[in-house]
């Protein structure tokens, strides 16, 4: 059977659709955004995701986080930021969570900020999963998904790595393992644009 390949054409297409689909769930609940970005997200074809924001400024954002203090995206200017959105009800966010606390802990005194976003998601569950991981980077809830919307996350879970200077240097689909994490922070770390992600519109590699 041929590959599928996502085109130019249609990817602006699944775009909005998406978009579309991330504001009706923001009003309609929790329960049918499981059901929409499952069935949208993972039967898609992994290889040609829009990619649209590799190499360009990360879009600012501020988010409430669980403790009740609010993070600004702008005030990491300097230092890398992992982004990682997840749900307490998302199994690959599951499997990753140990990883990325660990990946934390290794690179929190070295100029790197890891900042978790959760989206679609009730408020004690998403509590409940901190706890039961242990997590203790900076993690809030995306009331709306506004900022998944603004950054065009199509699945879960979906981490974006940037560099010093605001850029968007990578992007990552589903669970990390602490080598992806190691080999993307350590490329956003020195400035690096991934190749393979592609600074085009519509590639995506993973």
């Amino acid at each position: 059977m041929a590959e599928q390949v996502e085109t130019p054409t249609a990817a602006p297409a699944r775009r909005t659709a998406l978009r579309r689909l991330l504001v009706a769930t923001a009003i309609l609940g929790p329960a049918l955004a499981i059901l929409g970005l499952l069935a949208y997200g993972f039967t898609t074809e992994p290889k040609y995701i829009p990619t649209p924001f590799i190499g360009k400024p990360a879009s600012p954002f501020t988010l409430t986080l669980f403790d009740g203090s609010v993070l600004r995206l702008e005030d990491f200017r300097g230092k890398v930021v992992f982004l990682n959105f997840w749900a307490s009800w998302c199994p690959p966010c599951r499997a990753e969570a140990r990883t990325l606390e660990a990946a934390w802990r290794n690179y929190r005194d070295q100029g790197v900020v890891f900042v978790g976003v959760n989206i679609q998601d009730e408020e004690e569950s998403a509590r409940a999963f901190l706890e039961e991981f242990g997590i203790t980077y900076p993690n809030g809830i995306d009331r709306g998904a506004r900022i998944a919307i603004e950054y065009g996350v199509w699945g879960l879970p979906e981490t974006f790595f940037i560099d010093r200077d605001g850029h968007v240097t990578n992007k990552h689909v589903r669970a990390l393992d602490l080598e992806n994490v190691a080999t993307k922070l350590e490329e956003a770390m020195q400035g690096v644009v991934s190749t393979t992600e592609g600074r085009g519109e519509y590639q995506s590699s993973r």
